[in-house]
């Protein structure tokens, strides 16, 4: 009875977590598009550390909004 409960569980947190992984890919797909300039040549070539900051603080957003949705 337990042992059925527990991986139900696990099965539903990892559910859960590919589904959170993807909606965040999604989102990433989504920031590359609409974005008037290269995120790769920002990034590496020109080394904008503010660029980074700003999508490092948007990517954690996002996966505080997916964790709290998926929590209930």
């Amino acid at each position: 009875m337990i042992t059925n409960q527990l991986l139900h569980q696990l099965f539903l947190a990892a559910v859960f977590s590919i589904l959170g992984l993807v909606i965040l890919g999604v989102v990433w797909l989504v920031l590359v598009k609409i974005l008037p300039f290269s995120l790769r040549k920002e990034m590496e070539d020109d080394q904008n550390i503010a660029l980074g900051i700003v999508l490092g603080s948007i990517i954690l957003g996002i996966s505080l909004i997916i964790a709290a949705a998926i929590h209930g």
